[in-house]
């Protein structure tokens, strides 16, 4: 069976809450988890989330994974771990608005983690790039 994630197109598994992002289905049928019209609408509000931890000063793999998957819900270390290794990008590297390629192999690898599976490019750069669209 194909992992929850990619059944819901939400690679990352964000958890159902009031934000409402483009490409969103309301009302879901997963009652914790948000479902989108295809993957990369999905990763388009992963890096819509992101952006918003950047503007936090959540601005490495480290901070980033300690909030997405929190040590009282996940083995957050081992996720840390896996994003780092999986992504080629060192854990604590300060991210910033120019470092799109890496935010898109953290993605990628935080997909992985998450499914199980690799993640499919295509949908990852489609919603990278679907994220400068001017609705949430």
């Amino acid at each position: 069976m194909e992992p929850r994630g990619l059944r819901n197109n939400n690679p990352l598994n964000i958890r159902r809450n009031p934000d409402h992002f483009l490409g969103e289905v309301v009302p879901g049928t997963d009652p914790l988890f948000k479902q989108f019209e295809s993957a990369a609408y999905g990763y388009r509000a992963a890096f819509v989330i992101l952006y918003t931890y950047l503007c936090r000063g959540l601005n490495t793999i480290e901070k980033i994974v300690r909030t997405w998957a929190p040590p009282t819900e996940n083995n957050t270390e081992s996720y840390i771990a896996h994003v780092a290794q999986r992504s080629g990008v060192g854990r604590t590297k300060v991210l910033t608005t120019e470092t799109g390629g890496d935010y898109r192999k953290i993605v990628a690898a935080m997909s992985h983690c998450e499914n199980g599976v690799p993640a499919v490019m295509v949908d990852v750069e489609a919603g990278f790039k679907l994220q400068f669209s001017i609705h949430n």
